[in-house]
């Protein structure tokens, strides 16, 4: 799901059971909200609270996680891709066309963006990335090493290349995961309790509503980062691929 479209479904929840609480408070009899009945209502909340606070940091956490490995899984790649180009380079002009290959395929996945969903796709007669880099490891298995250097060499390449495919089918895996959707939608139960409570023991004047409906957006505006930041290749926050810019301008070169 989008995640300003996640965001914003939030910030009606809670504005809605803000709503709630304020129109309900309005038909309660006056004995049903007196001191001791708010001093009730507090403690009660105030263990809903404790647990939303807890499991809205966890997911924060879990997200600035996800997106620190796809940072590191980016440069992993880049510097990858440039080993792999040098060493086909030091065998010599016989994998001319492998490093071409190679080539085509940053320019692709800059082209089509780094996510699952993506990378595998087929685009009109371009492969996907998988079908890219077999073809390049097929090149460096049909290589005729002519002495123990091009073969030393051969291996090499082979070993990076295949390192190169690792990455790309974790990415696969990985980007399947994504949010823990029951533990968000009961995150949302419980922030949506907290505020009807709010709007039910809280005075209708402007100031209040404001600083809930702040309140509310400012929750809302969590999600949107927990959301965008657990899906780091795209949304407004993603991970740079300065690593493949800068990748790509090296490749090829001799």
């Amino acid at each position: 799901m989008n995640s300003l479209l996640l965001g914003g479904i939030v910030f009606v929840f809670l504005s809605a059971a803000t709503s709630i609480g304020l129109l309900v408070r309005d038909r309660l009899p006056d004995h049903h909200l007196n001191a001791e009945s708010k001093d009730a209502i507090r403690l009660a909340t105030a263990v809903v609270g404790t647990l939303s606070a807890l499991a809205l940091g966890l997911l924060i956490a879990s997200a600035k996680t996800t997106y620190d490995n796809a940072e590191v899984e980016m440069r992993t790649a880049a510097a990858r891709v440039l080993l792999l180009d040098r060493v086909m380079a030091q065998y010599g002009p016989e994998t001319d066309k492998a490093r071409q290959l190679l080539r085509e395929l940053i320019e692709k996945r800059l082209g089509r963006g780094w996510s699952a969903e993506t990378t595998d796709e087929a685009s009109g007669r371009a492969l996907g990335e998988y079908q890219d880099i077999e073809a390049v490891q097929g090149d460096l298995r049909s290589l005729s090493p002519k002495d123990a250097v091009q073969r030393s060499l051969q291996a090499r390449a082979l070993d990076v290349s295949g390192m190169v495919a690792e990455t790309h089918w974790l990415l696969v895996e990985s980007g399947k995961e994504g949010l823990p959707w029951a533990f968000l939608a009961v995150l949302v139960c419980w922030l949506s309790l907290l505020f009807a409570t709010f709007g039910l023991q809280a005075p209708a004047n402007l100031t209040v509503l404001s600083i809930l409906l702040v309140c509310a957006l400012s929750v809302a505006g969590a999600v949107f980062l927990i959301s965008d930041m657990a899906n780091p290749y795209v949304g407004l926050i993603r991970v740079s691929d300065a690593p493949l810019q800068s990748a790509i301008e090296r490749l090829g070169k001799p």
